[in-house]
């Protein structure tokens, strides 16, 4: 009996991978729906709100008696349908209201897609944000966009970006905190004069941004003799305890490989603060923190890890070793006058923390306390 189930994984997992792939076109599809009917909805109420048809308590009317007439339809509170509005006129070519004007939006003539395509969106099908990728994401996350990207190219660097890395609402809440648009490809580095093909090294200088937000740690003095090791020592601890969101913070293609990680080249002892793999750019990162500002002797140190890295431990079908050092300040035109001296490629960004961020923000962070015992816990 045993030997028969063990014959059967294959089979299994095929049939497995089909399902899955099915169910995801299906939700992809069912996603699709609900836009194009938000994108009507929105319409039809831009054009009866903004020229004065309906009178002021109409949305709340409307919202109260959908829910009498279908029990149990969510998605249509007031808020919502202002939503739909928002995103309609957010994505509508000009005079488009002027179709929803009459009852055309639940008429017979819109069942071939009519008035329920999306037939104006500015969203170029490009490699930049196509039209597969706005219908991949769902209404919560157009809601943020809009909200927090105001610019058409902000707005589709979030669409394919929440497509692409699929990301959850809470990410991308994080990614336009991190005003991840404006810090995108601008790292202050040397990979055009140290990575072999110049295809690597514009995937690289893509990778990283010039500055990270790393909400998820609070640095505040713990009252111990040497604050800035200390700060260093909670930063990296706090990484790792948030690992999942240190990576989502960095991108999807990285995967953790380890803390204080042991190079042990010719009997002497080092260890790199952080080391990861990135599978688009196949090769190691390693990522040294430092809680002040840069200092060129940094970039040795880290040049030293990458030699290492590339003689012992990088494997035959891996491109060379990439490092990148986070300081909390830095003087991008003296980093980019130095770092072109190394012939390893490496980078240099700055970060924030919780220290650097309104009281409301911090209120969400974990307390000091639990830091305070994830120290103590990594002495013993």
């Amino acid at each position: 009996m045993m030997s028969e189930i063990t014959g059967y994984r294959e089979e299994v997992q095929t049939i497995k991978t089909a399902i899955l792939r099915a169910q995801y076109a299906a939700a992809k599809s069912a996603n699709a729906q609900q836009l194009q009917l938000y994108f009507a909805v929105g319409g039809y109420v831009s054009a009866n709100t903004r020229n004065g048809t309906w009178g002021t308590n109409a949305l709340k009317t409307i919202s109260e008696q959908l829910r009498k007439e279908l029990p149990g339809l969510r998605g249509f509170s007031t808020t919502s349908l202002k939503y739909m509005r928002i995103f309609f006129e957010a994505w509508s070519a000009p005079g488009d209201e002027q179709a929803f004007l009459d009852s055309s939006l639940v008429s017979d003539e819109s069942s071939d897609g009519g008035l329920l395509q999306i037939r104006h969106l500015q969203v170029p099908n490009s490699n930049t944000c196509s039209l597969d990728d706005f219908l991949a994401i769902g209404f919560t996350h157009y809601r943020y966009i809009l909200a927090g990207a105001k610019t058409l190219d902000e707005r589709l660097f979030y669409i394919h970006k929440c497509a692409f890395e699929h990301l959850s609402v809470e990410a991308l809440k994080r990614s336009l905190k991190a005003d991840d648009f404006h810090h995108q490809g601008e790292v202050s580095n040397n990979f055009l004069s140290t990575l072999p093909k110049g295809q690597q090294a514009l995937r690289a200088i893509a990778t990283f941004k010039d500055e990270y937000l790393l909400d998820f740690i609070n640095v505040e003095e713990l009252g111990v003799r040497d604050a800035e090791d200390v700060d260093e020592r909670v930063l990296e601890q706090g990484i790792v305890q948030n690992i999942k969101q240190f990576i989502m913070t960095f991108g999807r293609a990285f995967a953790f490989v380890g803390n204080q990680y042991h190079l042990d080249a010719f009997g002497i002892d080092q260890y790199i603060d952080l080391l990861f793999f990135n599978r688009d750019l196949n090769c190691l990162v390693a990522v040294e923190l430092k809680s002040g500002p840069f200092k060129p002797a940094y970039l040795g140190q880290l040049s030293g890890y990458l030699r290492i890295l590339d003689d012992f431990e990088r494997r035959e079908h891996e491109n060379p070793s990439i490092g990148l050092v986070l300081c909390k300040d830095m003087d991008k035109g003296f980093v980019d006058y130095v770092i072109q001296d190394f012939t390893k490629p490496m980078g240099v960004a700055t970060y924030k923390t919780s220290k650097d961020m309104p009281r409301e923000l911090l209120d969400a962070l974990p307390p000091i306390d639990d830091l305070r015992m994830l120290l103590e816990r990594s002495d013993g």
